[in-house]
């Protein structure tokens, strides 16, 4: 009676060890925004600390959703081990030109897997990750114009304060 309880539904185990490949990099995601947010705090950027605060919540929040799917679809969702956080940066900009390379490679992810699903025919959990990838493009953007910040407003005098100041404001709107 017990096998039946964890039956799988249409998650096949290729769609199982992809998924957990993106728990491992959400994970990392949000673990890499917290010491950004660290890294910020210890330099004066309390605001560019905070939305990193924030975003790494957010991630975890991915991660967490995606380890529930698995879970509910019958498969079985890992608890990802991360490591090598960098905790250092080499400066504002950096972190932020960083935050724009790690969401470019979740969308990236998510994409083979959406393609993935459209080969196997694996309709649910394409449907599932219809919302990430809405939510990457909505990341991307507001990665992209923090970045613009450090070229409209330059970093010389008191720019970085400026940019700081601004990051709160950055937001995605459709």
């Amino acid at each position: 009676m017990k096998d039946l309880l964890r039956l799988r539904t249409s998650l096949s185990e290729e769609m199982e060890a992809l998924l957990n490949e993106q728990i491992k990099m959400e994970a990392y995601s949000s673990a890499i925004y917290l010491s950004m947010s660290s890294w910020c705090n210890q330099n004066g950027y309390d605001n560019s600390a905070q939305y990193l605060e924030k975003q790494s919540g957010e991630e975890r929040e991915h991660m967490l959703k995606i380890f529930r799917y698995v879970n509910d679809m019958g498969g079985r969702a890992i608890s990802p081990e991360i490591t090598n956080i960098p905790q250092d940066f080499e400066s504002f900009r950096g972190v932020f030109e960083q935050a724009l390379q790690q969401e470019i490679n979740v969308t990236a992810s998510f994409n083979r897997m959406a393609d993935r699903c459209l080969k196997v025919k694996d309709f649910m959990t394409l449907q599932f990750l219809q919302w990430f990838l809405n939510e990457q493009r909505e990341e991307e953007y507001v990665a992209r114009r923090i970045l613009e910040l450090f070229d409209v407003i330059g970093e010389e005098g008191t720019g970085r304060w400026q940019i700081d100041k601004h990051i709160p404001g950055v937001s995605y709107s459709e």
